[in-house]
């Protein structure tokens, strides 16, 4: 039997309630029935005072180094930004600032993010594929954007939401079924 995928969430919303938490616990949901997955859940805004003032990894707690080590360890890594001034925040580049510069080589990254309109739905591919590029991780081809017209008291009510989440995960679930989980990372 093998074990299960390590699927880390990064949900980089810093509020609650939160539209981008919503959207990474729906695309953990359906990865979930596609693959059996073991899921670690990273909010920016629990660690966000911590993470910010420190200017190094040596002075991070104890408990926001354990969250980084996950993200470095994860078979496949769940990013969900919102969209601020055209970008995502400085405190989720700032997280992955103090990210091991190799430890995401070959690690599948699918991307998602939550904007107020339409108009930043290219911050996947202008903003947050480069980013992880820079890592030389794999980015999987189809992520999920969500504009605020797509919830409702921060539940997902677009059919066209749900099946863009759905056609990511379906889209994800091969890569794992093809390949071993412990094939897929660089030692």
């Amino acid at each position: 039997m093998t074990r299960p995928l390590n699927v880390v969430a990064l949900s980089g919303g810093t509020w609650r309630p939160s539209r981008t938490l919503v959207l990474t616990q729906a695309v953990l949901a359906e990865l979930a029935t596609q693959l059996p997955i073991q899921t670690t859940l990273i909010e920016l805004g629990d660690i966000a005072r911590p993470l910010g003032g420190a200017l190094s990894r040596q002075e991070l707690p104890a408990d926001v180094e354990a969250q980084l080590h996950a993200i470095e360890q994860a078979d496949l890594l769940i990013v969900a930004a919102p969209v601020y001034r055209g970008s995502y925040p400085g405190l989720l580049k700032h997280l992955f600032d103090l990210v091991d510069l190799n430890a995401l080589i070959n690690t599948p990254v699918l991307l998602a993010a939550t904007g107020g309109s339409e108009r930043h739905a290219l911050v996947l591919d202008h903003q947050l594929r480069p980013l992880f590029s820079f890592f030389q991780a794999l980015t999987l081809p189809i992520g999920v954007y969500a504009t605020e017209a797509d919830f409702t008291d921060y539940q997902i009510t677009s059919e066209p939401l749900k099946a863009r989440i759905r056609l990511a995960a379906e889209r994800a679930a091969p890569l794992f079924a093809a390949h071993p989980t412990s094939l897929l990372k660089i030692a």
